[in-house]
């Protein structure tokens, strides 16, 4: 797969930290069995249903948590979910079924879904929470993993003989073998006798990547590795290979490849490429940027030249990666011909990071409204979580609750929990209001007196109404 020049980027990794299945059966407040399928699996959130065919609202690599109300045609239903991309099937023993209808069972195996039991006493809004949980505790895993592994990056280019301490860096960082195209510089332990392709497919990835006319980037994999190649400048080339593939490996290989296109530059790589090295190099951004601002934050999408866009709105600063172009700019960003753009709010050098996060939400709302151009504005708690992941925890959470006491919690809420306005607002009464939210309480396991628990659920169901 090749993206245009200029610049080292390359397809994003999954942005979410998949959770491993194991570590969902280890979970004995949960009390999860293993049926049939696959026993090992990642999961990447979280869909309860209880229709006949779920597959058109997933996005792939949930756990689909179901209580078989829907389900008849196991065989049908079980190819619609792994056609899907379904991580793995939970199916509740209560109350419709007593336990995992054989059929079923045998349908995973056959078409190699993991399928896992939900005891009776296990909730499924507790298997959303672990989800949530482990993901979240991944991330932060593979974030600071990341982080270590720029700060290891920065200090090997000030060494004295940096290009080796770079690659030595880079090559223990990924767990794998790099190498430098022409030369053949290498580092990190070769790709083993069995995996006897990929020497060739790398070189072959370095070759159409340090191409004068090459792709800014290319991937590819050969034998079970995963390789991918990074454009250094106008000639050169850097290869990575890797038996696995983690979400941060694409950024950490970025900045080894930002820093060794500057560190093997014949000239002076310009003001942009001064700038980054400095910061990369331990500078703070305020001593990078030229000035002190205010800096507007850009991501942007949909248009064929990244170069003209930044010229446009007046900078060099300029991340070509894919999906979206980042820019960093001193002008006041205005729409241009056939982009999208996402500007965040002005700010100082020291608050660029806060810049780009509001520019990617904002970019993501210009393509939701098809807009050309959205300014981040202060949307409060809401624009703090991405909209995908904050659906699906609603969702999940909200799954136990049928409609009529989902109306109900969310008026109650709104009501601060007054039994006499909520009855009126919806026409009931108050005894029925009691009685759900009591159903609401049970059915959910929580304590509705409890005010994170209100925010949780009031959050949640704004969320609903949104999806």
């Amino acid at each position: 797969m090749d993206v245009p020049r200029p610049g080292p980027a390359a397809a994003p990794d999954h942005p979410v930290a998949p959770v491993a299945l194991g570590a969902l059966l280890a979970d004995r407040e949960l009390g999860l069995r293993h049926v049939a399928g696959p026993a090992e699996a990642g999961v990447h959130g979280v869909h309860a249903s209880e229709m006949a065919d779920p597959s058109p609202y997933l996005l792939g690599g949930e756990l689909l948590l179901t209580a078989g109300a829907g389900n008849t045609g196991h065989d049908a239903y079980v190819a619609r979910l792994v056609a899907a991309g379904t991580a793995a099937l939970g199916f509740g023993v209560a109350p419709v079924h007593e336990e995992v209808p054989p059929a079923l069972a045998e349908a995973c195996e056959r078409h190699g879904l993991p399928l896992l039991e939900v005891p009776p006493q296990t909730r499924f809004t507790a298997v959303a929470r672990a989800v949530w949980r482990l993901m979240a505790e991944a991330r932060t895993r593979e974030l600071r993993r990341v982080t270590e592994a720029q700060q290891a990056l920065a200090a090997a280019a000030a060494r004295p003989d940096p290009v080796p301490a770079v690659l030595a860096r880079l090559a223990a960082s990924l767990g794998g073998h790099v190498r430098l195209w022409p030369g053949g510089r290498a580092a990190g332990s070769p790709p083993p006798p069995e995996a006897r392709s990929v020497p060739a497919a790398l070189d072959a990835l370095l070759a159409r990547v340090g191409r004068a006319e090459g792709p800014a980037t290319a991937t590819d994999q050969a034998d079970g590795w995963h390789l991918a190649a990074y454009a250094l400048g106008r000639h050169g080339a850097l290869g990575t290979a890797t038996p696995a593939r983690t979400p941060g490996d694409h950024t950490v290989a970025s900045v080894a490849a930002v820093l060794l296109a500057l560190l093997t530059a014949d000239r002076p790589a310009g003001a942009e490429a001064a700038a980054l090295a400095r910061l990369l190099l331990g500078g703070s951004p305020a001593e990078a940027l030229a000035g002190p601002g205010p800096w507007y934050a850009v991501h942007a999408r949909g248009g064929a030249d990244p170069q003209a866009l930044a010229a446009a709105l007046g900078t060099v600063l300029l991340d070509p990666a894919d999906p979206a172009v980042r820019l960093l700019t001193d002008r006041e960003p205005s729409a241009q011909p056939g982009w999208r753009l996402g500007v965040s709010a002005p700010a100082g050098p020291d608050a660029l990071a806060t810049a780009d996060t509001q520019a990617r939400r904002a970019l993501e709302r210009a393509e939701a409204a098809r807009t050309a151009l959205v300014r981040h504005t202060g949307a409060g708690l809401g624009a703090l979580v991405d909209p995908a992941e904050a659906r699906a925890h609603a969702e999940a959470l909200l799954a136990p609750l049928p409609t009529a006491h989902r109306e109900t919690l969310r008026a109650w809420l709104a009501h601060h929990g007054s039994w006499d306005r909520t009855a009126a607002a919806l026409g009931v009464h108050r005894n029925t209001v009691r009685q759900r939210i009591a159903r609401v309480a049970a059915l959910l396991g929580s304590d509705l007196d409890d005010p994170d628990t209100r925010m949780e659920l009031w959050f949640a169901l704004t969320r609903d109404t949104e999806a």
